[in-house]
């Protein structure tokens, strides 16, 4: 048993690194320069993506049910949707804002660059402008995006696997492991994001939107990919 619940944590280690959850999360960070604000998302993404898990699987294992194959091939096909907007969105964003980068300070003296669009602006660009607190209500959007990937794809094998243990517990411990390990997964994918990502805004501007450019380019192929697959599915 106690080596069913690690290899459900070394699991959800290793269900981060998959192609759409990799494209999902690289999609919401573009844009920021911030390590501490990247890695947040990361892990909002595999907390989104445990609570999902944990709440259908007690469910399922409560009921000792399983999820109909082709409800489970439509959350496939709406994950690929999501992935083809999130990919959108970031090319869109790119080419509504004239963005640049600017070095600023908050209230504690503390300075550094931020990636800042003058989209809306009427009056000549002034430094002062960037002496301001930065709200972060878009990285909820990690969480919403976690939930959504929560039973598409590989992440229904897990209630399969929880549904063969000797009790409800077990499988909801397994669940639980299977999601801890991909909170720690994705925020380790995340820090890894977050190095080229800062170092490009720092130093390295047009590659920072290149950059930007083909994660969105890559996430929307992605996407499509996932919705193809799961027509097919459905068709067959």
């Amino acid at each position: 048993m106690l080596s069913l619940l690690t290899l459900g944590f070394l699991y959800g280690i290793a269900h981060a690194f998959e192609a759409d959850h990799l494209a999902a999360v690289s999609a919401l960070v573009t844009g920021r320069s911030d390590r501490k604000a990247i890695i947040k998302r990361g892990a909002l993404w595999g907390l989104g993506h445990t609570i999902t898990l944990l709440l259908v699987g007690g469910t399922v294992l409560a009921l000792n049910s399983a999820i109909p194959a082709r409800i489970a091939t439509e959350l496939e096909m709406a994950v690929g949707v999501m992935l083809v907007g999130l990919g959108g969105h970031v090319l869109y964003r790119l080419r509504r804002d004239r963005l640049h980068f600017h070095r600023h300070s908050h209230g504690d003296g503390v300075e550094h660059l931020h990636l800042h669009s003058h989209r809306s602006d009427s009056k000549p660009h002034r430094a002062a402008q960037h002496r301001h607190t930065h709200p972060d209500p878009t990285a909820w959007r990690a969480l919403i995006v976690g939930v959504m990937h929560g039973l598409a794809g590989s992440a229904a094998l897990v209630l399969v696997t929880a549904a063969t243990l000797q009790s409800p517990l077990a499988g909801i411990g397994y669940i639980a492991l299977f999601g801890l390990g991909s909170i720690l997964g994705m925020a380790g994918i995340s820090t890894l994001i977050a190095v080229p990502m800062a170092y490009c805004a720092r130093y390295l501007t047009r590659a920072n939107l290149a950059l930007q450019l083909a994660i969105g380019a890559l996430t929307i192929a992605i996407g499509a990919h996932t919705i193809q697959h799961a027509a097919s599915l459905l068709i067959s």
